[in-house]
């Protein structure tokens, strides 16, 4: 019997967008309070990377299947999309410094209609007209997003500032780990979603977790001490990491990936309810506008593609 799957996916979707949100909370909180954004970001490897292996060692002992053998390529995509996820982290959690909360989630958002982008123009991918007429949408939303406070109009010099660098640029290095995420988990010999999709999360973040630790000890020595000093704390970034990742895998197994894209667009009222009752920052006007525009951009796109 399958009684719960017409609407599990639904259910996992949203439990997704929960925990990923609560996630990014906890590294913006840690960004203004004690880490620095590199901090932070090593905080999400660090404390997700036991439960990831313990998981799949669990996993293979209880159904007694064999470790699966990693084909070539795997780990040139598992290092570059690893490191890809590690620099578009540290941008959304620099972000969260400059603009508030949502604001920086929205940008975030912006990796849905770059990836549709780098499809078309790297890959050929087909861009529909209607797609276009997404990605246009979209760019409106940007110019409402990037102007500063109190601005007025669309000028191309609203586009010229560090948020609007660092929300594209986190955008575009999730598209490029998204892409070599997928070829990573293709390049594991065995024929299971779930095992193939675990195998590549635990060897991914314990890459992540070693090259950010190199990192720190190299560049803020002082920040490993700040990392475990916050780990009542950063403990719980690892856990909603994982929690994330795993409901997110779910969904798409169980339903069309458009759909899940377009519900998981819920993070957006979640970011809102967050910067206004968590970190009582407000939201002007003209950014609840660009978000309302953006967020119809991403919606349109992911359901005409």
């Amino acid at each position: 019997m399958n009684i719960a799957t017409p609407d599990l996916w639904i259910l996992v979707t949203l439990a997704a967008a929960v925990f990923q949100t609560g996630r990014f909370m906890l590294q913006k909180y840690l960004a203004t309070a004690t880490l620095s954004a590199a901090g932070a970001t090593f905080s999400r490897f660090l404390y997700s990377a036991p439960f990831i292996v313990v998981g799949l060692v669990a996993y293979l002992g209880l159904s007694g299947t064999a470790l699966p053998e990693l084909g070539q390529g795997f780990w040139p995509y598992a290092f570059f999309g690893g490191t890809a996820q590690i620099m578009a982290t540290v941008c959304v959690v620099l972000l969260f410094k400059q603009r508030n909360f949502a604001v920086g989630i929205t940008f975030k958002k912006t990796e849905v209609i770059l990836t549709v982008l780098t499809g078309w123009l790297v890959l050929g991918e087909g861009v529909t007209g209607w797609g276009f007429a997404a990605i246009g949408l979209g760019v409106v939303g940007l110019f409402l997003l990037s102007g500063s406070e109190g601005a007025t109009g669309f000028h191309m010099r609203d586009l010229n500032n560090r948020a609007v660098a660092l929300g594209l640029g986190s955008g575009f290095l999730f598209s490029i780990s998204a892409v070599t995420y997928r070829g990573a988990t293709l390049a594991v010999q065995s024929d299971l979603p779930v095992l193939r999709a675990g195998v590549t999360l635990a060897a991914v973040v314990c890459l992540q977790a070693v090259i950010m630790a190199i990192w720190l000890a190299l560049r803020e020595p002082g920040q490993m001490r700040a990392v475990w000093g916050a780990r009542r704390v950063a403990v719980w970034i690892g856990m909603t990491s994982l929690a994330g990742s795993f409901c997110w895998f779910i969904a798409f197994t169980l339903q069309n990936a458009a759909y899940v894209k377009a519900l998981g667009q819920i993070e957006l009222l979640l970011s809102i309810a967050a910067t206004t009752l968590f970190f009582r920052e407000t939201i002007s006007k003209r950014e609840g506008a660009g978000m309302a525009v953006l967020v119809g951009s991403i919606l349109m796109l992911v359901l005409v593609t």
